[in-house]
């Protein structure tokens, strides 16, 4: 890259100070909620994973709306919540898993780079590692790709990082 190129990193990341923010918020309102006390509701945040645990999936549904709207209220995009398949778990208990996708998949990127390419932009554009730079001569050429994603129906959340 020459000392006139301009460039900036396309990613796809979610805020994990926000992601324990929320889940915080939402074990405040479990062990608040009158309908859920005295059940096995619980929510159990390990370090790369989080764990739903309910009596039912009655309670598992309401306690998936809890962490959700906490989830959203803090900022995090819903296309970037995996829920996992229900699982049963200990005793009568059913277990449920939350992830979190961080990074733009290989394919997905690829496509993302074929849509600012079919724009005509005069950007350059590559894939490096789960994130995709930009690099151009003109700043105007990169702030007017980066209106063009920001306006993209992508199916994960998209964030603009490293603008120099």
């Amino acid at each position: 890259m020459a000392a006139a190129d301009f460039s900036f990193d396309i990613v796809s990341k979610v805020d994990q100070m926000e992601v324990k923010n929320a889940l915080d918020q939402a074990q405040k309102e479990l062990s608040n909620r009158y309908d859920l006390k005295g059940t096995k509701c619980e929510i159990l945040a390990e370090k790369d994973s989080t764990s739903l645990v309910a009596d039912d999936e009655f309670r598992m549904d309401q306690l998936k709306d809890i962490v959700f709207s906490k989830l959203i209220k803090r900022g995090i995009d819903s296309r970037s919540i995996e829920w996992g398949k229900l699982e049963p778990g200990a005793g009568i208990s059913v277990k449920c898993k939350l992830e979190f996708k961080q990074g733009i998949a290989q394919d997905k990127a690829k496509a993302l780079i074929k849509q600012i390419k079919d724009k005509g932009l005069k950007v350059q554009a590559q894939i490096q590692g789960d994130e995709v730079r930009v690099s151009s001569k003109s700043k105007d050429d990169l702030q007017k790709t980066i209106t063009f994603v920001k306006g993209l129906t992508l199916d994960f959340p998209v964030d603009f990082l490293n603008f120099r």
